[in-house]
């Protein structure tokens, strides 16, 4: 393949790629999560890491259900939660967060739910499907 027909098949795959925008995805700053439940809403909370594989792995179940569910993103407030800046920080110890790749619901005062190293697409849409109902009710 010469350099031409490289860059136009390259470049045809980028433009065919839909970027994803998720309206209420938020990077985790110090008194966010505090803040969001005082305004009573439900939370899903993702503990990560840019280098971990599992957690890469929980992101493409994560959103692949929410573009196939827009009630999700209606109705749930995401959180990404960097593990590496915020392992021993209160955020984390509060939630007795054991590792980077957990996942939590919360809710006013209480956890809902939570998967730790899980991703299974069915595992993660029912944590999903319980923070739905959660938010809904």
């Amino acid at each position: 393949m010469n350099r031409r027909d490289f860059f136009a098949l390259t470049s045809a795959a980028i433009v065919s790629v839909p970027a994803v925008a998720w309206s209420k995805q938020l990077e985790y700053k110090n008194g966010l999560v505090a803040k969001r439940l005082a305004k009573g809403e439900t939370l899903f909370l993702d503990y990560n890491a840019t280098w971990c594989t599992t957690c890469a792995a929980q992101g493409r179940v994560i959103d692949a259900l929410r573009a196939n569910n827009p009630a999700y993103d209606k109705a749930i407030t995401f959180v990404n939660v960097d593990w590496d800046t915020y392992k021993n920080q209160p955020i984390t110890l509060k939630n007795n967060i054991p590792r980077r790749s957990t996942l939590i619901v919360l809710k006013g005062d209480a956890e809902l739910g939570r998967i730790v190293a899980g991703t299974s697409k069915r595992q993660i849409g029912k944590l999903m499907d319980l923070a739905l109902s959660s938010a809904n009710s």
